[in-house]
């Protein structure tokens, strides 16, 4: 499913947690206004995302490499990071996106099956 939102457009978010988490974007328009939100908390943050880094954010996919090679992350932590570049919410929830942080080299392959991510996290000692 194609999910996008520009971000010209201000985000219309239900007060319910199932309005924002279990609808038909499965929460993925309330954190990519999450991640617009703290492009104005915290700016050096938005520039390195801008800059291709992959931040540690309260989603898995990005922060300090675990080891070289590959990584498995959220499609969550893809829009936070889009909204946090400023970029309209653009994901395509079949395609499993990659993106190359470009500080660490470390390829994030974006992904919705939360068993794989699950188990890419067993795998890698438990951490993020």
């Amino acid at each position: 499913m194609k999910i996008h939102h520009s971000i010209d457009e201000r985000p219309v978010l239900g007060d319910r947690w199932e309005d924002l988490w279990q609808g038909p974007d499965q929460g993925l328009l309330c954190s990519w206004a999450r991640g617009i939100e703290k492009a104005g908390q915290d700016p050096s943050l938005a520039e390195a995302a801008r800059r291709g880094e992959l931040p540690e954010l309260a989603w898995k996919g990005g922060g300090p490499a675990i080891k070289a090679g590959k990584r498995l992350g959220a499609l969550h932590y893809l829009a936070t990071w889009q909204g946090l570049r400023g970029e309209d919410l653009d994901i395509d929830t079949e395609a499993r996106p990659l993106v190359t942080c470009s500080m660490t080299g470390m390829a994030v392959t974006f992904t919705s099956d939360l068993g794989a991510l699950a188990k890419s996290t067993v795998e890698a000692g438990g951490s993020a």
